[in-house]
């Protein structure tokens, strides 16, 4: 073969390998358009999906300060009245020792007003006891820095080391709660 035709049959080949090329180029082209395209459409489902997380959480936060401000305002509300009920049963307390104070001094009997004055101190037992007061026992306890303050020691052969020999001031709890300690006489030998 001569060279020309050499020359020739290699172009051929080259434009066909070209045509080929460009065949693919463009195929490769279109599957990388359609390819972006697929991703640019996901992209825009995320960020769609994204701005509703958003949305839902911006609500689901102004929902909980709106609560929260509510709760505040509703604990608020229990702190200015949550001595109501106690207040209004002592307040029948109060009346009954008005109305004992008021009697004696009209029909001069003080031994009505001494049991007037009795059973009012128990009927205020009775609410302080409902509400879950309660009082410290110190008779023969060993002293209990918990419950008791000793404000005096004394040595005794009456009693042992470290027990109560007297109580100047009742000591109470509230549900289990120490809110005011006995003040007691304490033996130390």
């Amino acid at each position: 073969m001569s060279e020309d035709k050499l020359k020739d049959i290699e172009e051929m080949e080259q434009e066909v390998n070209c045509e080929e090329t460009q065949e693919n180029c463009e195929k490769e082209n279109n599957q990388e358009l359609n390819e972006l395209e697929t991703i640019q459409e996901e992209i825009g489902k995320l960020k769609a999906e994204v701005e509703d997380w958003k949305q839902s959480y911006m609500r689901k936060q102004a929902d909980f300060q709106n609560f929260t401000k509510r709760k505040e305002k509703e604990m608020d509300e229990l702190r200015k009245f949550a001595s109501e009920k106690i207040i209004t049963k002592l307040l029948d307390g109060i009346d009954n020792l008005t109305r004992a104070a008021e009697t004696s001094k009209q029909t001069k009997d003080f031994d009505g007003l001494v049991k007037g004055v009795e059973l009012t101190l128990n009927q205020f037992r009775e609410i302080f006891k409902a509400e879950g007061l309660e009082s410290i026992d110190t008779e023969g306890k060993e002293f209990n820095p918990e419950e008791h303050m000793a404000v005096m020691v004394e040595a005794s052969e009456d009693f042992e080391d470290n027990y109560i020999i007297a109580e100047f001031q009742k000591g109470y709890k509230l549900k289990g709660k120490v809110i005011r300690p006995s003040m007691v006489k304490v033996c130390k030998k």
